[in-house]
């Protein structure tokens, strides 16, 4: 028990380190040893499982429970939400512009994808009325918000005290059984570490070296310099004590999962720690995984400019802005799992006259890089669904 006290004492993020450096040794030294992947693969998916059990008590209790003057801070972390994706998109057109690159375009991916933007509203609207019980089991988050705020709303009309307890009580024990499952990060991030170098290794920056500088660069600018001027600009206060907060308790765990569902729990946690209030958070950081997508519009319009400039085609102003916005509406209806966005490539490519077939060969080229590019994406997307939500509560302290 001694060990375990310490263990638990010991900082996450410093154990999450060490895990990180012997997976990566490991990874280098005995790729062979390919079990030891299977400890990121628990990991990943103990989270992924508790995930949507979790938002959906968290988010009917916290409805049931609610007071009055949330209402002002979920337009504003929305606001923040998708003014945030589509500055990503644009710093992502002047990237592109700046740095030009090309793909070689050879082989044709396998895949199906939306053609256009009715599509992915489509798909939007009937996964918020699927089946409440097959949207817990299958992670549909849209779907998990919709019901579970129907059932906070009935439970705070016809309720009592008591069953509104039992309900905030279960939520409770859900929140205990998934720190006790982040007290393992260290071994599933070395698991992850490990399988991704032992895979991968260095090649793709030999092949896809300037796609990966390119897409890493404009995700960067955006995590490091636009995001913190919305903060400031919102708390007109240093966001940068917070921005580190958020990078080294979310965005480390994010970049190793792969997967903005995944992390959920992780932004709650670090929300609780913070101080957020639980019936902001609970609703806010589930719908920041779905529509807070700047690392997701970042791929779609760099995936889309390189195909553009293979082919030829010319991009003026009036069509980048208008590729902005459809990248940024796309990026809100991109999957919370590992290359979600990439699928949207060809619905943006469609915008600019680009085929079906030669669009799906720049996503092949995605899932190539993905072991970079969707890593810094989703560290890029989960960071700052914990960034905006805390930046939105500072805003309501002063």
């Amino acid at each position: 028990m001694n060990i375990l006290k310490k263990w638990a004492e010991t900082s996450l993020v410093l154990r999450i380190l060490i895990g990180l450096v012997i997976g990566a040794v490991l990874g280098l030294t005995v790729p062979g040893w390919t079990g030891i992947g299977i400890l990121g693969t628990v990991f990943v998916s103990a989270l992924k499982a508790v995930a949507p059990v979790l938002v959906a008590m968290l988010v009917a209790a916290s409805i049931a429970k609610a007071h009055g003057g949330l209402g002002p801070r979920f337009r504003t972390v929305i606001g923040l939400y998708l003014v945030s994706t589509l500055s990503a998109a644009l710093v992502a057109v002047v990237g592109s512009t700046l740095f030009p690159v090309t793909l070689k375009l050879q082989d044709v991916a396998d895949g199906s994808a939306p053609s256009a933007l009715t599509d992915v509203f489509t798909n939007l609207l009937t996964n918020m009325v699927t089946n409440p019980l097959a949207s817990i089991s299958t992670a549909n988050y849209i779907g998990i918000l919709f019901w579970a705020i129907l059932a906070g709303l009935g439970l705070k009309l016809i309720a009592s005290e008591a069953t509104v307890k039992v309900v905030s009580d279960l939520a409770d024990v859900i929140t205990l059984m998934v720190k006790w499952i982040i007290q393992f990060a260290p071994f599933g991030i070395l698991g992850l570490v490990f399988r991704a170098v032992s895979e991968s290794g260095l090649e793709i920056f030999t092949t896809y070296g300037k796609l990966v500088l390119l897409l890493v660069g404009c995700m960067l600018f955006n995590a490091l310099l636009v995001n913190p001027l919305w903060s400031f600009i919102v708390t007109r206060k240093n966001p940068y004590p917070l921005l580190w907060t958020c990078l080294k308790e979310s965005g480390l765990n994010a970049f190793f999962t792969r997967s903005s569902a995944a992390n959920i729990p992780i932004n709650m946690a670090l929300c609780k720690k913070l101080g957020v209030d639980q019936n902001f958070y609970s609703v806010s950081i589930p719908l920041g995984a779905t529509i807070n997508m700047n690392g997701a519009a970042v791929t779609i319009t760099v995936m889309t400019l390189a195909v553009a400039h293979t082919l030829g085609v010319e991009v003026g102003f009036v069509t980048a802005l208008i590729l902005s916005i459809i990248a940024t509406l796309g990026a809100c209806g991109a999957s919370g799992v590992a290359g979600g966005s990439l699928l949207l490539i060809p619905m943006a490519c469609s915008f600019l006259g680009i085929g079906n077939d030669i669009a799906m060969q720049a996503v092949a080229v995605g899932f190539i890089i993905g072991v970079v590019q969707d890593s810094v994406e989703t560290a890029l997307n989960s960071s700052g669904d914990a960034f905006f939500t805390v930046t939105v509560e500072l805003k309501d302290r002063k």
